[in-house]
């Protein structure tokens, strides 16, 4: 069912497609005018135009900052960093060793083959 409809699509697509440039064509004939009408204006040469020379510009030297002394910095004591408290050991109990077999897998159920009846034959 798809096919068809896709098939469909595209041979409307196609006459679409074929209908646009045949219209195309039929207006740009309308438009273009023939070789006895091909008569354009001239059009008047544009004076050229001479820039006048670009300036120079001379810039004045760029001033220099004042140096500033920023005042320094007050030492400060600090009080020494306290000790953190040590954790006390803990004993955990061994890790239970992995059996070395693993079990087996189960098996899945198996699922009855269906099967449907055949048609009976029409006299």
């Amino acid at each position: 069912m798809a096919s068809r409809n896709a098939a469909a699509f595209l041979v409307g697509l196609l006459l679409s497609c074929v209908a646009m440039s045949s219209g195309a064509r039929i207006l740009e004939e309308q438009t273009t005018p023939s070789k006895g009408e091909e008569h354009l204006p001239e059009l008047p040469t544009l004076p050229k135009v001479e820039l006048p020379p670009f300036p120079e510009v001379h810039l004045p030297p760029k001033p220099e900052l004042p140096k500033v002394e920023l005042p320094s910095f007050p030492q400060v004591h600090l009080p020494p960093k306290p000790e953190l408290p040590s954790f006390p050991e803990v004993h955990l109990p061994a890790k239970p060793e992995l059996p070395k077999v693993l079990p087996t897998k189960p098996e899945m159920p198996t699922i009855p083959e269906f099967h449907f009846q055949q048609p009976e034959a029409k006299p």
